[in-house]
């Protein structure tokens, strides 16, 4: 029986990777992966990779294995996502695994933004298979955020639509860390289970702002903006529309507090706080 991680050398899921091999042998750690070089630093650690495509359903027939425990990490294709994940499950299906979890979005059925959509049909695709499953519905990467520091901190001001919505974040390594958990922990204790993922703490973009401009030691404020005007600001400084349009439907949902649900799963799961949004912006500071 082996765990077996789809998108392994994605930015979730090479730290899914490390996390599981932290607790178990690496020789018990499979990495699906579509470029075999990517993954070469994996296989340096004892991971066994197997070649294979989402959008390829052919390349995954022989990925996994009965009794295998799966986490199949969500792609990043929008809009061809429920296919691709559709071949995941069936290959999982004929094969027998023993767990299949899948990495969702924070809200389930309820969830009122268009980024929402295909995971909510991947989750029924998912139940309607009869698989053993555990449903992972992460919230927001604290790193959305963190990752782009740069034009904040050359305009001074963090741009948004979501109002005084908040949003109840977390780092990446804590979503992976809660991944590694349910894939290593009793699989009773998880089976038909669906667990809303997100940070202990929800914040908004005036308190981000100011946590920036506090680590940064530069000024910087919140910007609160019409959707249209979002847009307009995305779009102009170069992203494409589709994306510029999903990033501004996100602050909507935010402004409405879809962001901002805290159940405290994420922190049961990985038996600590999870990481403070101000430690995210260090680390990205540090980094640049």
């Amino acid at each position: 029986m082996s765990i077996v991680v789809t998108g392994a050398t994605g930015q979730l899921g090479r730290l899914v990777v490390d996390a599981l091999l932290g607790s178990v042998p690496a020789e018990r750690i499979v990495a699906v992966v579509r470029d075999e070089e990517k993954a070469a630093d994996l296989a340096e650690r004892g991971v066994e990779l197997r070649i294979a495509d989402y959008g390829r359903p052919e390349t995954l027939a022989d990925v996994f294995g009965a009794g295998d425990r799966v986490l199949l990490i969500s792609g990043s294709e929008v809009g061809q996502r429920v296919a691709q994940h559709a071949a995941v499950i069936d290959a999982a299906g004929a094969a027998g695994v023993a767990q299949l979890a899948y990495t969702g979005i924070l809200g389930g059925d309820d969830a009122d933004f268009e980024l929402a959509a295909e995971h909510k049909e991947t989750e029924k695709l998912i139940l309607a298979s009869g698989l053993p499953y555990t449903l992972l519905r992460n919230g927001w990467y604290s790193e959305n955020y963190t990752a782009n520091l740069a034009p904040v901190l050359a305009h001074g001001a963090v741009v948004s639509n979501a109002g005084e919505g908040r949003i109840a974040s977390a780092s990446r390594a804590d979503y992976a860390a809660a991944a590694a958990a349910v894939l290593t922990g009793p699989a009773e204790e998880h089976l038909g289970k669906a667990y809303e993922l997100s940070g202990d703490t929800a914040w908004s973009f005036a308190e981000y702002a100011a946590e920036v401009s506090a680590r940064s030691g530069r000024e910087v404020t919140y910007t609160p903006v019409s959707a249209g005007a979002h847009l307009e600001i995305l779009t102009g400084a170069g992203l494409p529309r589709p994306f510029a349009e999903i990033l501004v439907d996100v602050d909507r949902a935010a402004e409405h507090g879809a962001l901002a649900l805290r159940t405290g799963d994420l922190t049961r799961l990985i038996g600590r706080p999870t990481t403070p949004v101000g430690v995210s912006v260090q680390e990205a500071l540090d980094a640049s």
